[in-house]
């Protein structure tokens, strides 16, 4: 039988983490998977995906990251790292995460899987790490967005030095994020680009932890970290033997419809990457665990882990 519990979990600097953790004693896991969720979403969204996971024999933890779901406290702390280096908090808070899976599951290897911004935080991750995982997943990331990214820093720097870090702007928002919704006109809601399942955007819509604005200071940290996880130094550190799969929508707006994907895929080959794989999957759109050939995603993933293992 599945079990969902959760915890907080203390990091560095005291700053208390929220993590939810899928399991059942009744079967032998035969390692543990360690989820990242996307950018204003939280962890509670993976339940399917864990529940199918622990039926498969595995072992599953996911953290709302700071600023998101439950480890945000208040409303105001919704979509706000922190006053300062705020992004590398958040990669040493999944490293914590990680050190507390080893010293409860000792014995088990550890699979990260992260969705979007959540697949950026496990690409600097791992430049970090180099034998503590097992393999990862990488869902819905993409390559170096350009020049919107130095347009949006600017006026990120321009509104924190007025307003502060904690404020949100909604046209800071809608030019960093507001172009994704535009390629499935005519829309049904502002969120028709996550998925092709109605449900799933009515339900996100409907979350009052989902799809909220992004504070100025979030923005800034969003962006030092992409900056980094596409530079040519984060592919040159990422470590040579470590597993890599690469999964998208061919609709994904995030990625250009896979055209990031398949830029981050060519730079960790080329950077000497061994066992690197990456799969489109045909109209699915940004959140491919919550499409509507859901099922088939689940069963790639599985079948790619149990050849890792």
């Amino acid at each position: 039988m599945i079990q969902e519990s959760n915890f907080n979990l203390s990091c560095d600097d005291n700053f208390e983490l929220f993590v939810r953790k899928w399991e059942d004693n009744e079967k032998q896991a035969k390692a543990v998977i360690q989820i990242e969720h996307g950018m204003g979403e939280h962890s509670k969204r993976y339940v399917h995906f864990a529940s199918f996971l622990v039926k498969n024999n595995f072992i599953v933890y996911a953290d709302d990251h700071r600023g998101h779901g439950e480890s945000a406290k208040t409303e105001n702390e919704l979509g706000f790292f922190d006053v300062s280096d705020g992004w590398n908090k958040v990669i040493n808070d999944t490293n914590a995460l990680s050190e507390r899976i080893k010293k409860e599951n000792p014995n088990l290897p550890i699979i990260l899987l992260g969705h979007s911004m959540g697949s950026f935080i496990i690409r600097d991750l791992i430049t970090k790490n180099e034998t503590k995982y097992k393999a990862a997943i990488l869902s819905g990331t993409t390559g170096d967005p350009g020049a919107i990214a130095v347009v949006g820093k600017l006026i990120a720097n321009l509104l924190v030095t007025f307003q502060g870090k904690q404020a949100k702007n909604n046209f800071l928002n809608q030019t960093g994020f507001g172009k994704f919704n535009k390629a499935f006109k005519p829309n049904r809601t502002e969120f028709d680009w996550l998925s092709r399942d109605n449900d799933v955007t009515d339900k996100y819509a409907a979350d009052p932890k989902c799809g909220k604005l992004m504070s100025t200071g979030f923005i800034l940290d969003l962006t030092y970290g992409i900056n980094y996880i596409n530079s040519a130094g984060a592919f040159e550190k990422t470590p040579k033997e470590l597993p890599l799969y690469l999964i998208a929508g061919d609709k994904d707006p995030v990625s250009e419809g896979g055209k990031g994907v398949k830029e981050v895929h060519e730079k960790y080959k080329k950077a000497g990457i061994k066992n690197l794989s990456m799969k489109l999957y045909t109209d699915a759109r940004h959140e491919i665990l919550n499409e509507i050939n859901k099922e088939e995603v689940y069963n790639d993933i599985l079948n790619w882990i149990n050849k890792q293992l």
